[in-house]
């Protein structure tokens, strides 16, 4: 595929404070470490340590998790976990029916290719990309659909709790027996796998097994006992609520918005089936729902006993990643960068090193039809992201034959007015404030009589309007962006080297918005040698 390159300013789909950080703007330099660029990588990871039995730890738990998986360079990518010049790269995310929408893939090749670079540039280091499935969600409606080919499919099931722990049923291996499109990874994965996560992390590392991607799921007793202490301090002292509350008003009187907001307990209790936030009243530790009750000493206890029980929510878990894992820099969306911003003082107070944050690469795919379209249009790539509305009538203005903005005829009339105006002057000063109604009234009536000029226009290009509305809900199918929605299937099906086309664009330190066009020379090529 061929790339091209847009400022992601130009595209409108970005907070202020996402492209203030990525043009690394003063403003934003308080709520984060360091910018994300080769020379700051190059001084972190000389000066980075972690400690020896946390990985040794992790180095186990990851050893059980890929129990009867094969992998060579997987199982060889964990093993130098155990070394102290090894380092990890992670994205986050949760566990979408299929993937779930394409930028799921973008997520995990931008945080490969930033591992492959990191390495590339500092060979006495190891760089391990890894993959954070978030099995303790329980936003299940999140999760459980694909858009595909303009359809929605979607797994309905009645279990509650962590979607990770939720059971392959027969309504879910119904729905996989009716998608005769997927491939047979995806139908493996599901069919032969008890869980959710399980099913995930078959067929993520199907895709990137080659690449040596490890993939982690945190839920585990080993990993939360070395999270312990923050766990039983944010409980007792609700340390977070206070310091991110501090962080969001600084960043508001910094002229941004926040996205998320703590609790005086950022975790919930978890159990087989239920995951229920934990508050504190009067001393008295409960469930939200009521069911559980403890006190201070039955809170302790259960902390040290069964810190399995707690699952952090969105104000803890970045945090918990970076105690568990040897990690330099998290890669995610827009959002996921943004509200890390808001944590930075929590990192502090705990002394945890806090990562280099980088967007994920984002990008949109042009099939061969849409770049036929766009070039019969004459559109330029910054006009694709604009509203259908703006987008039809800056068309229809600028191939137009006569001016639909009347300005030769405005200018006349403000010239007439100000003439009148000045004549009205010298008559009765009152006179102006009648002047300058009718004057208004007048642009009114040629508003009026341009919306009519420009739709008499529009009905002349009614093809081309046709083809503007056909671009736009290929790119931005249900009006939402091409990654946010469709599936990477749409691309993968028809390329099956659609992913190593990505390895091939993806660079993780260009936080520009990606174009990829597809190549006509290449699919002819293609087509040619299967026949």
């Amino acid at each position: 595929m061929l790339k091209s390159t847009l400022d992601p300013a130009c595209t409108g789909l970005f907070s202020s404070l996402f492209l203030d950080y990525i043009q690394n703007k003063d403003s934003v330099k308080q709520f984060y470490k360091e910018f994300p660029d080769l020379g700051n990588f190059k001084q972190a990871i000389e000066s980075k340590t972690f400690d020896q039995k946390k990985r040794n730890t992790l180095v186990d738990v990851l050893n059980q998790q890929y129990g009867g998986f094969d992998g060579a360079k997987v199982k060889a990518n964990i093993q130098k976990l155990n070394e102290s010049n090894t380092f990890t790269v992670t994205t986050g995310h949760q566990l979408n029916l299929m993937t779930g929408p394409s930028y799921f893939i973008y997520k995990i090749v931008s945080t490969i290719a930033l591992a492959e670079k990191l390495q590339k540039e500092n060979p006495g280091y190891q760089f391990v990309p890894v993959y954070w499935m978030a099995s303790e969600d329980h936003d299940f409606e999140e999760i459980n659909h694909f858009y595909f080919d303009g359809k929605n499919y979607q797994w309905d099931t009645d279990q509650t709790g962590a979607v990770g722990d939720f059971v392959i049923d027969d309504s879910l291996k119904k729905l996989i027996g009716e998608l005769q499109f997927l491939p047979d990874f995806f139908k493996t994965a599901y069919t032969e796998s008890k869980t959710l996560k399980e099913a995930v992390r078959k067929y993520v590392h199907h895709l990137f097994a080659d690449k040596g991607l490890v993939i982690i799921d945190a839920n585990e007793k080993a990993l939360k006992e070395l999270f312990a202490p923050v766990i039983k301090d944010d409980l007792f002292a609700s340390t977070a609520n206070n310091l991110v509350n501090d962080c969001n008003s600084a960043l508001e009187d910094a002229g941004y918005a926040t996205q998320i907001f703590p609790r005086e307990i950022n975790f919930f209790y978890m159990e087989n089936g239920r995951r229920e936030r934990l508050i504190c009243e009067e001393g008295v530790f409960k469930t939200y729902d009521g069911e559980n009750e403890w006190t201070e000493e039955e809170m302790v206890t259960l902390i040290a006993e069964k810190p399995e029980k707690f699952s952090p929510n969105v104000v803890m878990r970045p945090l918990y990643q970076e105690v568990i894992l040897p990690n330099l820099a998290y890669l995610g969306g827009p959002a996921e960068v943004a509200y890390w911003f808001q944590l930075k003082s929590v990192f502090d107070h705990y002394s945890i090193d806090y990562p280099f944050l980088l967007p994920r690469n984002f990008a949109m795919v042009l099939s061969l039809p849409v770049q036929r379209k766009i070039d019969k249009l004459g559109l330029i790539e910054k006009e694709l992201f604009l509203p259908m509305d703006n987008l039809r009538i800056s068309y229809v203005k600028e191939h137009a034959e006569q001016d639909l903005d009347l300005k030769d005829e405005r200018s006349q009339i403000a010239d007439l007015f100000k003439n009148l105006e000045e004549k009205s002057v010298t008559m009765d000063a009152t006179l102006a404030y009648a002047v300058k109604a009718a004057y208004k009234r007048n642009e009114k009536i040629l508003d009026q009589v341009a919306t009519k000029f420009r739709k008499a226009e529009e009905r002349k290009n009614t093809i081309a309007i046709q083809q503007l509305s056909d671009i736009k809900k290929m790119l931005f199918p249900q009006g939402t962006l091409q990654e946010r929605k469709i599936n990477f299937l749409e691309f993968y099906l028809g390329n099956p080297d659609f992913i190593q086309s990505l390895f091939n664009t993806f660079d993780p330190l260009d936080f520009n918005f990606i174009l990829l066009k597809e190549n006509g020379s290449e699919r002819i090529a293609k087509e040619a040698s299967q026949k």
